[in-house]
């Protein structure tokens, strides 16, 4: 597939994603939504590919969705926001939650909106020292979407979830940190070098057990306690049946590094 929204590639296992919309802070249109989704099945189908890079061209993360976009265009009647939201959103958090490698967000400059939701759809992110986090949707009338009202008061709690949603807040990178919606904050110079420490590490790891961790830690708040240990259960003797298991416990005995395969 040729893209023009996006730029993707594959090289020593990792995938890099980048949204390329720069002279419109990356913000979302359709057919950026169609490029992103073929990139995920591609990553979904490629047993190559041991971990995705998220990132974004220019001064910008993602301002969110673009306005100007056709499907938002204010016409005769009122655009139909629930179905752009059902159409593209949905799928899109849906898929990043559901890929079978680990997932980083790289986040530089602002995350508005759906950016941000889309940056905290991943498994680790990190964010530049300028960078920043804003709920918008309240300022033109809206709710937070593409997973906001779930990822946010799971990441800091009911209090501060309704307070940067309402009130429509920035967020510096470094608070974000400190209060535990993100991973870790670097200065804007080492952002690069250590998302691509940190992917060459994860591409080295047991993909299955990396993502079996994230399925059962996203399950656990909906899950009783006797539930959660099923599933930690069932988890435990199908990764005991890997490949990746076995090799762990032989580098384990033989007092050497592991040398995982994803499997």
């Amino acid at each position: 597939m040729t893209y023009q929204h996006i730029l993707f590639d594959v090289q020593n296992g990792v995938a890099r994603l980048a949204l390329n919309r720069p002279d419109k802070l990356n913000s979302f249109i359709g057919a950026m939504h169609v490029e992103i989704q073929a990139a995920l099945n591609t990553i979904q189908s490629d047993k190559t590919i041991r971990v995705l890079v998220l990132s974004a061209a220019g001064r910008a993360f993602c301002a969110g969705q673009d306005l100007g976009d056709p499907e938002m265009a204010m016409g005769a009647s009122a655009p139909d926001i629930g179905n752009v939201v059902e159409k593209y959103y949905r799928p899109l958090i849906l898929s990043l939650q559901n890929l079978r490698v680990p997932t980083i967000a790289a986040v530089n400059g602002i995350a508005a909106g759906a950016g941000a939701s889309v940056a905290l759809a991943c498994d680790l992110v990190i964010a530049a020292r300028s960078a920043s986090f804003l709920q918008a949707f309240s300022k033109i009338g809206l709710v937070p979407d593409t997973g906001g009202t779930w990822f946010l008061p799971q990441r800091v709690g009911m209090a501060r979830a309704i307070g940067l949603a309402m009130l429509a807040d920035k967020l510096p990178a470094e608070k974000a940190a400190e209060w535990g919606l993100i991973w870790q904050v670097v200065d804007d110079a080492d952002l690069a070098a250590t998302v691509d420490k940190l992917a060459a590490q994860l591409a080295t790891m047991p993909t299955k057990a990396l993502v079996r961790t994230r399925q059962a830690m996203h399950a656990a708040p909906t899950h009783t306690l006797e539930q959660q240990l099923s599933m930690e259960g069932g988890f435990m003797r199908e990764l005991g049946w890997s490949p990746d298991y076995a090799e762990g416990v032989s580098a384990f005995m033989e007092k050497r590094a592991p040398k995982f395969t994803g499997q």
